[in-house]
């Protein structure tokens, strides 16, 4: 049968779609375009705007693009900025507490916050600069390590804990043959000063606390008594960077085998110190020579806490302590445990609490005190209303000193805590106090949910 001439152009143009319908599909079979992120999708092209923030991230420490962000991709820069990135280019332009929190637990593997006053960047400050100066080397490590951190971290620094200082290395000696015994060079002769604070202190206008251990931690079966030395050299150092921070409150010099002549240069730059407020010397080897210079520091200064338990001091140094603690006015914690005061220490002490009228807390644990101390305190229980927390554990007062300090308790409606554990005293006495111990505390509690309801609402 003849096609007319339009059937046939009809059927001619379908047999040609057909066969270029069959050839793209075979050819899409021969061929595939893949690209060299699998997992690139079209979908996924990132925005304008992304790919601005992304470049930003990328050159940051070149080009510190932030304050003129918008906060939303403030935030998102923030939130992609390295930890890595040099401190001379955040430290100064970051503010945001979540990138210092990731810098913080990115280098130390605990991280209690709540001790740097909730701040992270105050946190993550205070440990770099503590650890530049814990592990730095005089006469090897440049004072500009220390320096150079110094205008990045001088608004965030308040409290700082040296828990070592390293000496200088000390070369190996070389002994030749026919050397003596005699020309053997003392060690103490040789150069074993630490790190000097006078480059450090006056420049952080913010600081509040500080806390040294003139030692060496973790020194195995290297270690010399020379590595523990706080030479004098040292405390001279110390003392005048101390005197130049005036914004100092807080003082700690512990295990660091300071003696009297260092005591004694230390307190006299710490005399009229316009802010401190709490010095500890504990554990140390103090005797009676720093015990007199500490008793005319207390008449010098606006004290109110002080801790020099732990140390060597016996009964003419308590005697000189309690001197000046008979005129003083504004120290409210003292801790003398661990000494060798004595019944002599003892009964300055207690004679002096009879006229002072300011301290609450008073610690003499451990001082050989026997019932004449017993005796002395018996008064004070009776005529000092200002005390509210006495220790007098680990001392002999025997049978007689506890009755005696019963009879003293019996009228007494201020002491809240008296600590008389092994003091040799019997059941009985022991008892008698806590019962009145009971009866202020209950008392002092009345009296504050009584005036509680008054107290107006912060």
């Amino acid at each position: 049968m003849e096609l007319s001439s339009f059937s046939y152009i009809t059927y001619t143009t379908t047999v040609i779609n057909m066969k270029k319908s069959r050839l793209w599909v075979d050819h899409g079979k021969m061929r595939r375009i893949r690209a060299e992120d699998l997992e690139w999708s079209l979908v996924l092209v990132p925005s304008l705007t992304q790919l601005c923030l992304d470049h930003i991230v990328q050159h940051f420490e070149d080009n510190p693009i932030l304050e003129e962000l918008p906060p939303k991709h403030k935030a998102s820069v923030l939130l992609k900025l390295p930890t890595t990135l040099p401190l001379t280019t955040t430290a100064n332009l970051i503010c945001d507490e979540d990138y210092w929190k990731r810098c913080c637990l990115k280098r130390w593997r605990l991280c209690d916050v709540s001790e740097y006053g909730n701040s992270w960047k105050r946190m993550f400050f205070e440990c770099h600069l503590e650890n530049i100066i814990e592990h730095y080397v005089p006469d090897v490590t440049d004072n500009n390590s220390v320096l150079e951190l110094v205008p990045l971290c001088r608004d965030f620094v308040k409290r700082l804990r040296i828990s070592q200082l390293l000496p200088p290395v000390k070369e190996p000696e070389v002994f030749e043959e026919n050397d003596s015994v005699d020309s053997v060079s003392n060690p103490e002769e040789a150069s074993l000063d630490h790190f000097d604070f006078r480059i450090l202190l006056d420049k952080l206008t913010n600081l509040n606390e500080l806390q040294l251990v003139y030692g060496v931690k973790n020194c195995g079966m290297n270690f010399e008594w020379p590595l523990f030395q706080f030479t004098l050299r040292d405390c001279q150092s110390l003392a005048e960077a101390v005197k130049s921070c005036k914004s100092l409150k807080v003082l700690r010099i512990n295990r660091s085998l300071m003696d009297d002549q260092k005591c004694r240069l230390l307190v006299n730059h710490l005399l009229d110190h316009p802010s401190l407020l709490e010095l500890d010397l504990s554990h140390n080897i103090i005797g009676d020579g720093g015990a007199r210079a500490i008793s005319k520091l207390l008449n010098h200064s606006r004290l109110e806490v002080l801790n020099i338990y732990d140390n060597r001091i016996s009964g003419p140094g308590a005697q000189a302590l309690a001197h000046a603690l008979s005129k003083n006015t504004s120290l409210v914690s003292f801790n003398l445990r661990l000494n060798q005061l004595g019944d002599e220490g003892g009964q300055a002490i207690a004679q002096a609490l009879l006229k002072n009228q300011t301290l609450v807390n008073l610690h003499l644990g451990a001082n050989e005190m026997t019932e004449p101390t017993a005796s002395a305190f018996s008064q004070v229980l009776v005529c000092n209303m200002a005390l509210k927390n006495l220790n007098l554990s680990c001392n002999k007062m025997g049978m007689d000193g506890g009755n005696v300090l019963e009879e003293g308790m019996s009228h007494n409606s201020t002491l809240l805590e008296f600590d008389i554990r092994l003091t040799e005293m019997s059941l009985e006495s022991e008892r008698c106090i806590r019962e009145v111990l009971c009866t202020n505390q209950d008392k002092v509690q009345r009296e504050d949910t009584r005036d509680k309801p008054n107290r107006p609402a912060n």
